[in-house]
């Protein structure tokens, strides 16, 4: 039987796809015990315009996580965002770097997952910068809102930690200008485990304050590597503890440098040759001389969609943020 034009006007409606941020403003929209302070549910929609028109996110790292938290953040709304990042992206990345093609090889990290996101998602505005952090200028930093990292080195954390202290403002108590606060949502993986922890500076424990949560890095006896070594990561230790300081002394070793890593990798596979040591392979090399964990694409997604949500939460006050610090052992 022929349906009536009521019914054809249902179906019509009921056949018209979803918002992509539908499930956001759910969110933003309802009201709740576990709720922040000051979140009004009835603004969602206030609340939606403002997190895509004016809230400025700041991601540095546009490796394993920073990939997967573009991604996030870029599918929960944000849409003013600019990635940081000084590395160009290797082959070995795209087993788990997934904003990245084998045509993309030897382009700056930063540019291309800035081109793969805006391209992707509707109205997303993310602007690249292929800099180390330390280049950045204060000014620079302080455009934004909400800091976002994902970064792999102690070093650049703690960098980007002093700066954040050092855009803190006090009023003549001492106390903190909240105004000059900028949070800080930073995540970390190795292997399987993993971690997401929002920073208040001037609030919360800074980064520096808390040091000694990451674990030590591996050291070996000198002895081992001038006289036994034992493991190919012994031969590239050798080279690069003792190898280099001994035959070049004047240049400073740069970890990111591909003639240095050549050299490295060269006299490494001399020495395990002298001592009938097999594995010494270019990967090797870069791994141990940059203490590289491999890295598993589940953990750097899971920990980036928590960073992802802490950083809505910052933003809409819908729910109350974490206090302060969760851990993923796999």
């Amino acid at each position: 039987p022929a349906m009536s034009s009521g019914n054809n006007n249902n179906e019509v409606a009921m056949a018209q796809p979803p918002s992509r941020f539908e499930d956001v403003l759910h969110v933003l929209k309802r009201p709740g015990a576990l709720a922040g302070d000051g979140f009004d549910a009835d603004s969602g929609d206030d609340v939606m315009e403002m997190m895509q028109d004016s809230i400025s996110l700041l991601v540095i790292g546009a490796g394993g996580l920073g990939c997967e938290l573009l991604k996030d953040l870029a599918l929960l709304g944000f849409q003013n965002m600019t990635v940081v990042d000084m590395d160009t992206i290797d082959v070995s990345n795209l087993n788990r770097q997934f904003l990245f093609r084998p045509a993309d090889v030897g382009k700056p990290k930063a540019v291309v997952a800035a081109e793969k996101v805006n391209s992707r998602v509707q109205g997303c505005r993310v602007t690249p910068k292929h800099a180390r952090v330390e280049e950045l200028s204060l000014d620079f930093y302080r455009q934004f809102h909400v800091w976002v990292l994902g970064l792999d080195s102690v070093e650049a954390r703690s960098y980007v930690n002093s700066v954040a202290c050092s855009l803190l403002e006090y009023d003549e108590d001492g106390n903190v200008d909240p105004s000059s606060i900028k949070p800080m949502v930073d995540g970390g993986t190795e292997g399987f485990k993993g971690h997401a922890r929002v920073i208040y500076p001037g609030m919360t424990p800074c980064f520096q304050c808390t040091l000694w949560l990451f674990p030590p890095q591996t050291k070996y006896p000198l002895c081992t590597l001038a006289e036994t070594p034992r493991t190919a990561a012994h031969c590239i230790e050798y080279a690069h503890l003792i190898a280099w300081p001994r035959d070049r002394p004047d240049d400073e070793f740069d970890a990111d440098n591909p003639e240095h890593m050549l050299w490295m990798f060269e006299q490494a596979s001399s020495r395990a040759a002298t001592f009938g040591i097999p594995g010494v392979t270019p990967q090797l090399t870069s791994g141990v001389v940059k203490n590289i964990i491999p890295a598993i694409a589940s953990t750097n997604a899971i920990v980036a969609s928590m960073c992802a949500t802490e950083v809505l939460k910052i933003v809409t006050m819908c729910l109350r943020g974490m206090d302060n610090y969760t851990m993923y052992m796999g």
